[in-house]
């Protein structure tokens, strides 16, 4: 690389680096802050909800409640640690019933993760979905606001989903968790 002036190769090569947040460090900088997410070490700004988003978040966390009751805590729109470098907010999630007020749900916690997507789908099928594979989250539904369709992503191998399923409206979805269980999504 050429530079010019004062600045050597060093100065232009430490410009290029990207600083990476832990969990801690994170939580102190950005506790209070709305709207942000750890992803991966990076801080970003979440997409706002719009009112068909709102609705079906809304939607699926009584659907959800009601099918499964105290078999599983409805964690809508919260955080989910992922160490060392990640605090994703899903927008649902179905955990295993047992109090989180001393501490965040981890992902031996989580027994589904659902992400609703208006405008975020290629992040939600990508940085986000690599990150919950990785973590071996064992099923992501994601919801396709703009095609009316749910991705359903399950058996996580090697920081990637190896059974990936679309559904229709009128199908309902299985969360593997709970066989029997039917979700009308759509």
């Amino acid at each position: 690389m050429k530079t010019t002036g004062f600045m050597g190769p060093c100065y232009a090569k430490a410009m290029a680096t990207r600083y990476r947040f832990g969990l801690e460090e994170y939580e102190r900088l950005f506790r209070g802050v709305r709207d942000v997410e750890l992803l991966a070490g990076e801080v970003y700004r979440m997409s706002p909800i719009g009112p068909k988003h709102a609705w079906s978040v809304a939607r699926l966390n009584r659907l959800f409640t009601e099918a499964l009751g105290d078999r599983a805590v409805v964690w809508p729109q919260n955080p989910i640690r992922i160490p060392p470098h990640s605090e994703p907010q899903p927008d649902l999630a179905l955990l295993r019933p047992k109090s989180y007020g001393e501490g965040l749900p981890t992902p031996e916690d989580v027994l589904l993760l659902v992400e609703v997507a208006e405008t975020s789908l290629e992040h939600d099928q990508g940085l986000k979905l690599s990150l919950y594979a990785q973590a071996g989250i064992p099923e992501v539904w994601v919801l396709d606001l703009k095609e009316n369709r749910l991705h359903v992503y399950r058996t996580p191998k090697a920081g990637v989903y190896t059974e990936h399923r679309i559904l229709l409206p009128g199908e309902e979805a299985e969360p593997l968790a709970f066989p029997g269980v039917r979700i009308p999504w759509s």
